[in-house]
């Protein structure tokens, strides 16, 4: 990043005028005629841009060496990073060539875990990768609502797998969680692609690059929700009955659904106060599950129960968190 210092002038009766620095000039391929998009930042600063051919710029790409040192796990990871980064193209190489079940694992995590991303090319020492996505189909709210839909759904279902000992139900929460973990993914994505692009921000809907970082807070909490309803339906995996209907834990599955909720609403609301009384509600919940944990004698149903119970007030409270950074996000600019 370099600064360039230039003098306004002033030329007619109204017309200030700041000339371009001409490397800048060069390396955007302007030409005299071109037209510029200036935007007013909320710092006080002013943005320039272009829109020159756009739809011919150059993807931003990536080469990865896969590592044979490293598991199949921990080179993904490194794929994971890449995509959030922003890269449009990958391309996983390596010259010993990859193994059957490699190569099965990398194809199927990222079709499983990445939004948008998809196999071009493959050979026995490549993989390419492009993503295709667009963001203005996927706008930020309309992923959030997505990661709330399923993780609310998950919670749904896992209490219902707890009531009558649904196995089956209870194994589906848990590979609903690869859902959730994939729009996080995106949604990660695009808030680091809308902190370089002013534009891009106002297409998916972020009022302010400031608002970046509480969207990132938000859609961590969803995420975090998301797991603990696949806590909750692994222990249901390991009780050998089900629960009667009139047992409290169903109580606090309710009240923390009903504060997951509001909480989400929360990002939608203008009035302080009333966001405010949804972080006091999600609290009370949270205060009333520490009540119900004493759960008589160390049997492994009651344990299950336990763990069950501390997933749904760590729901309560990431909710809680939920609505207090919606109460930041609210604040009037000073």
């Amino acid at each position: 990043m370099t600064k360039d210092r230039r003098k306004i002038q002033f030329t007619g009766n109204s017309t200030y005028i700041v000339s371009l620095p001409i490397k800048w000039v060069r390396d955007i391929g302007l030409k005299p005629g071109d037209t510029l998009n200036l935007t007013s930042m909320p710092n006080k600063t002013l943005m320039v841009s272009s829109n020159v051919v756009p739809n011919e710029r150059s993807a931003l790409k990536a080469s990865i060496d896969y590592l044979h040192t490293e598991s199949a796990e921990n080179n993904l990871r490194i794929i994971i990073s890449h995509y959030l980064a922003g890269y449009d193209s990958l391309k996983l190489t390596t010259s010993k060539g990859f193994s059957a079940d490699d190569r099965k694992f990398i194809k199927d995590s990222v079709r499983q875990k990445l939004i948008g991303l998809e196999l071009v090319e493959e050979s026995r020492n490549e993989l390419v990768f492009l993503c295709l996505l667009n963001y203005t189909d996927l706008p930020l709210a309309k992923v959030i609502k997505n990661m709330y839909g399923l993780a609310l759904s998950m919670l749904l279902d896992s209490m219902t797998a707890l009531r009558n000992h649904n196995m089956e139900i209870a194994e589906d929460v848990i590979q609903r969680d690869d859902d959730v973990d994939r729009f996080y993914l995106l949604a990660v994505r695009q808030l680091k692609a809308s902190l370089d692009d002013v534009e891009l921000a106002e297409k998916i809907g972020i009022r302010s690059p400031r608002d970046c970082l509480g969207y990132r807070l938000i859609i961590k909490s969803v995420e975090r929700i998301g797991d603990h309803a696949v806590k909750i339906a692994s222990n249901v995996l390991k009780m050998d009955a089900g629960i009667s209907d009139d047992d409290p834990i169903f109580k606090m599955a309710e009240l923390s659904r009903k504060v997951f909720a509001s909480s989400i609403g929360s990002m939608a609301e203008d009035d302080l106060q009333a966001i405010n009384k949804i972080v006091v509600d999600a609290k009370k919940v949270s205060q009333f599950g520490v009540s119900l944990e004493s759960r008589g004698d160390g049997s492994s149903r009651n344990i299950a129960l336990s763990m069950i119970l501390e997933s749904l007030r760590r729901v309560a409270e990431y909710s809680a968190d939920i609505a207090e950074v919606s109460i930041n996000m609210n604040v009037k600019k000073i």
